[in-house]
């Protein structure tokens, strides 16, 4: 480790090994304080926040806070006015760890020793902000997307219309592939259809549904997915949720249909569709994330059109088997 700071801008380190300076103050615990004011002139240091308190094996014995130290007798010892417990961390922990570590025990700046308590260097206070400001910004971006920092997110946000339309045509595409296939889908059940009109009025209506229960989990799935929260930690929870859901729904379908149109079989098949639909559709928003993350895919861009194409094809299919069957 280098003495002297590189700009944290240029930097994307993820430990404190990478952010700790040795270009500061040194003493060791029986020095007075007369004499360390009068070894820190004419002299540059990282910081000078806090004075390190050494013992002759180099191992760390205190801090001693500039403020103590300007407002200590001359003939004080270190000793009587260092803090001997200061907060510590080791070069491997994380950046993060380490930031709070010195916020939560209110210190300006945060020791970095060995395993064996051998003095290894100061993160200094300027370094301390700045690790929690990148922190903050990378959680900031994953909660609000998907990108690991808001510089890119608003690269992403200031792009040309033509990077926009490469980002997002080939998926959209995709899409206009499903539609097409799923015009395809219906014209197998055509005759079906026409014998039996009422059927088609309800497409769309189970087809969104599918839509709406598999864009809530994909959400989900996705938030999850940018702060760490692995898809099979909540797979099952969703899928029992996506069920569920779409139970609630046919439960609340059979009736009305019933009620309306006065077919039996038309609601049991409608609702049946729809508890199934729910149901698949929960299961591939949870899949198609997680699958798009291990190919270093974008789901902001990829998710919701594949998604949707998946989703739709499987809602028409699924309805017009049941109908075929029951109807």
């Amino acid at each position: 480790m280098s003495n002297r700071l590189e700009p944290l801008t240029e930097l994307r380190f993820e430990t404190a090994a990478e952010h700790y300076t040795r270009n500061v103050p040194m003493a060791s615990p029986r020095d007075r304080v007369f004499t360390v004011r009068q070894s820190l002139r004419g002299k540059r240091y990282d910081s000078v926040g806090d004075i390190v308190v050494c013992d002759v094996d180099g191992h760390l014995a205190g801090l001693v806070n500039m403020e103590d130290l300007l407002a200590a007798e001359d003939n004080v010892l270190l000793e009587t006015i260092m803090d001997a417990s200061p907060p510590v961390v080791t070069p491997n922990v994380d950046q993060e760890v380490a930031a709070w570590q010195a916020i939560r025990h209110a210190e300006t700046s945060l020791a970095v020793v060995d395993d064996e308590g051998r003095f290894q260097g100061i993160i200094t206070p300027r370094r301390i902000f700045e690790v929690l400001l990148w922190e903050h910004d990378e959680d900031t971006a994953r909660l609000g997307g998907f990108l690991k920092s808001s510089s890119e997110a608003y690269t992403a946000s200031d792009e040309s219309v033509l990077r926009r339309l490469r980002h997002r045509l080939p998926w959209l595409l995709i899409g206009l592939l499903g539609a097409i296939l799923s015009a395809d889908l219906v014209g197998m059940f055509e005759a079906q259809l026409q014998a039996q009109v009422i059927l088609a009025f309800f497409v769309p209506g189970i087809v969104y549904l599918a839509d709406a229960v598999g864009t809530q989990t994909e959400t989900l799935a996705i938030r999850g997915l940018s702060v760490g929260i692995s898809i099979e930690r909540v797979f099952w929870r969703e899928v029992v949720t996506g069920v569920l859901t779409g139970a609630v729904l046919a439960g609340l379908t059979f009736p009305i249909v019933i009620w309306r149109w006065e077919r039996a079989d038309v609601a049991g098949a409608i609702s049946l569709a729809i508890l199934a639909a729910c149901s698949v559709a929960s299961t591939v928003a949870m899949a198609l994330p997680w699958i798009l993350r291990s190919l270093r895919q974008d789901p902001a861009f990829a998710a919701g059109p594949l998604a949707t194409v998946i989703q739709d094809l499987l809602s028409v299919l699924i309805y017009l088997l049941i109908c075929q069957a029951l109807v």
